[in-house]
Order: C-alpha cells, then structure tokens, then sequence
C-alpha cells in the first residue's frame, strides 16, 4: 500500500534529520577569493594580473637566467667550437648536414642537426617548455583556470565559443597537441571546429614563444597583437558562417586549494617526457630535412616559384619559403631561420605572423586527422582562406603606414 503525502513528507523529515548537519556558515579566505575572482569588477584586474605574472616569470626564467644566462654560453662558447674542430672535412656534405656552417660564430647561424638542432631544443624550447607548464600545473591544481573559464564566458561567446575554451587556448601556448586533445571538452561540433582552427592558426606554442623572445624579441608584441586580433576576428566570422548551436558553460568549479607537490611534479615530469620524445626527433629531422632541400636546389626553386606572392602580397622576401617549409615540422625551428634571413622589422613581424598562421607543425596535423577527414579538410580550407587574406591585410596596414 502506498504511503500518503504526509508521510512521505514525514519520511524527508526523518532522513534529512539523520544525514543533515546544521551548524553557522563562515567564509573562509578562499570562499572570498573565490568570488572576487569570478565577478568581472575584480576578476578581470586579477585575470590581467595572473596573465602578466605568468608572461614575466616565463620570459625572465626561460629566456634571460636559462637560454641567455647559461645554455648560449654553453653552446655557443664550447660546444659549437668543439663540434667545428672535432668534426673531420668541413667542406663535405655530411658536415653541411650535421654541423652547419663551418664560419658561423653561433649555433644559431651553423643551422646543423648537432649543433643548432641540440641548441633549439635544449638551450631554448626546452626551459620554455618546463616554466610553462610549470604554471600551468600551479594554476590548474589550484583551481584558478576553471573561474578563469567562467570570467571569459561572455567574452568567448561572441566568437561561438564559451568559457571553457579558453583552457585549450591557454594549453596551446605549451602546445597545440594537448590543446587540440582538450577542444573535445567543448559541447557541440561547431565549437570543437572553431577552436581547432583558432589553434592551429593563431596560438603560438611555448617552443615558438620561446624563440621568437630569443631572436626577435623587439617584434614579439606586434606579432602577439596580430595574432589576437586574427584570433577574434576570423573567430567572429566562423561563428556566423558555420552552423550549430552555442550552448551556456556548465562547469564545475572547485574551491581554491594549495597545489600537492606530488601531483605537480609528476604532471610536470610526464609533459616535459612527452616534449623530450615527440618534439626534440621533429627538430631534429627538420634540420636534415632542409638542409638536404636546401643541398639540392629545391628551395631555392620553390622560392623563385613563388617570388611574386611572397613579395608582392605578402611584402617579405622570397627566401622565407624555406623557414615555412621548416614550419610543418617545427614552426620554432622555422622562427629560428627567419633571423638569419636580411629584412625590415615590418617583414619580420608580417614572416613570423605568416609561420604561425601558415599550416599546424606535423604533430598537431596528426591530431587533426584523428578528428574526422571532413573537419580535417575543412579545418585546410579555412587555414589557407585565412594565411592570404590576413597576410594580404598585414601588408596593406604595413604600406599604409609607411614601414612595409
């Protein structure tokens, strides 16, 4: 027999006096930062300050104290000499390959597998790498990173995305491949589009950022305001081209705690292990790569091919064919030999642009490709749509001011 509706009420009052404790609720430090940090009023100065902190501390650590302070020094002054000395027939072509110019002074300039391949990947990606997702570690453990999701919201449904995608956008500056991982958060298959599409073209990772701060640190910012506004601009115009819906965040946010030491050196150690086998081998075969193009007059063909839209649309030098070809292998690898190629700091802004929206780096293609071949050739045709009308644009706004 059923029970009647005071009963069943009778019952609720039972079990919520057996499992219910009543008591004074207090604010503790961490309730309050929790809510200052999600209202716009405060969370947005405290979002800028965290974003400048977290910049600072990884171009003052990774590019000044390490690559600046120690590893240039080490390569440049013992390693490299060693390595031209050491290594026999300098005018062969196993030399060419695997050491580089024999009259650079740096392992920037010898671009040989053992000396600027080892360089790129230890002396200058490698201390990017493990500042970043250092802090990454600290502000995900801590629970910042899901109040930073909903401060964004707002902003990031304007490009038909919500708050959440700023965590692949923020994994993307360590690297795309994760980031493209974390895009199957997003609810809806226009969302995941769009953020991988935004990530192959405008987020540059942490082995890019780490170079272009090393060799073109007078260029970064520009480069930066350029990528963000492409960011949220074709951002824009995706969201309104593509079909599908935009669905309200619904996330899970946690109180603040303190980070487990534990847990974040082993995050840390099985993302720094997973750069160390996946991105050091693409460097490497990068530099073999072109240098054997570079050998057999390839390039050199390719650039005299494509003259005319290198240095009419895009206003850089025909030369940078080579480096965009490097890109797809390693964009860092292909920043690093934009610097030894003579342009105006105009070029030099617009080349780096044009690398970073140019094509994903191989492994991020690999990730793209197990998202469906129909999102993958998609993803392609707006990759290309977007590298000749903005690096057309970048041009225009360079002749318009008069330093193109």
């Amino acid at each position: 027999m059923g029970l009647t509706a005071d009963e069943r009420w009778d019952l609720v009052d039972a079990i919520a006096q057996r499992t219910v404790a009543f008591g004074i609720s207090r604010q503790t430090t961490g309730d309050v930062l929790g809510e200052l940090t999600v209202k716009p009023l405060t969370g947005i100065p405290t979002a800028l300050a965290v974003l400048y902190a977290f910049w600072s501390i990884f171009g003052s650590f990774a590019g000044a104290l390490v690559t600046d302070g120690f590893m240039i020094k080490l390569f440049d002054g013992y390693w490299l000499p060693w390595m031209q000395a050491a290594w026999p027939d300098p005018g062969s072509v196993h030399y060419f390959l695997f050491v580089g110019d024999p009259a650079a002074e740096t392992c920037f300039e010898a671009f040989g597998m053992l000396t600027s391949g080892l360089f790129v990947s230890f002396g200058v990606v490698l201390p990017a790498i493990f500042v970043f997702y250092l802090m990454m570690t600290l502000l995900e453990d801590s629970g910042y990173l899901p109040r930073l999701a909903v401060l964004m919201d707002t902003l990031l449904h304007k490009i038909g995305l919500h708050g959440y995608a700023i965590v692949p956008a923020i994994l993307g500056l360590g690297c795309n491949v994760p980031a493209v991982t974390a895009t199957r958060t997003l609810e809806t298959k226009k969302q995941r589009f769009i953020m991988m599409t935004l990530l192959a073209l405008f987020i540059p990772c942490g082995a890019q950022l780490g170079i272009m701060l090393q060799v073109v640190p007078d260029t970064v910012g520009w480069v930066l305001l350029y990528l963000l506004i492409g960011f949220v601009v074709f951002g824009y115009v995706l969201s309104r081209v593509i079909p599908g819906s935009n669905p309200e965040i619904l996330i899970d946010v946690p109180p603040y705690r303190w980070p487990q030491r534990a847990n974040v050196a082993k995050k840390l150690w099985n993302k720094t292990r997973g750069f160390l086998t996946n991105a050091v081998p693409f460097v490497m075969l990068g530099i073999l790569i072109v240098n054997i193009l570079y050998l057999t007059g390839f390039i050199g063909w390719l650039a005299d091919l494509a003259a005319p839209l290198f240095v009419t649309w895009f206003g850089v030098p025909k030369e940078t064919v080579g480096p965009l070809l490097a890109a797809f292998l390693r964009k860092d690898l292909a920043v690093a030999q934009l610097a030894t190629i003579p342009m105006t700091s105009y070029q030099m802004i617009t080349a780096v642009v044009l690398i970073s929206i140019y094509f994903p780096c191989v492994a991020t293609f690999a990730m793209m490709v197990r998202e469906g071949p129909r999102q993958l050739l998609a993803a392609i045709g707006v990759l290309a749509a977007v590298v000749l009308i903005y690096g057309g644009l970048i041009h225009a706004v360079g002749i318009l001011l008069g330093v193109a």
